[in-house]
């Protein structure tokens, strides 16, 4: 599965191993998915790698993902990212 349809869902809580997305149809647990999603910061960047679901939730409605495999530059973004908001 992909997550072309961003346009209605969004990530939240990112962190080294992993995301929260944002859904009203979460995945099974188990399931692998192809991550891409952008995030803010000198411009817009984009993230990309291999994910697992590891838990659904119902308040907020979305999923957990865990990061199986990020690029190299995508996991420099996300410690950017993180060391950014930190910082702040």
């Amino acid at each position: 599965d992909s997550f072309d349809q961003f346009i209605s869902e969004y990530v939240t809580n990112v962190s080294r191993s992993g995301a929260f997305i944002r859904t009203s149809t979460p995945l099974p647990i188990g399931t692998e998915v192809d991550l891409r999603f952008t995030v803010v910061m000198d411009g817009i960047e984009t993230i990309e790698g291999l994910g697992e679901v590891v838990r659904i939730d119902t308040d907020p409605p979305g999923m957990g993902v865990v990061f199986k495999r990020l690029n190299a530059y995508s996991e420099r973004l996300i410690e950017k990212l993180l060391t950014t908001r930190n910082a702040g």
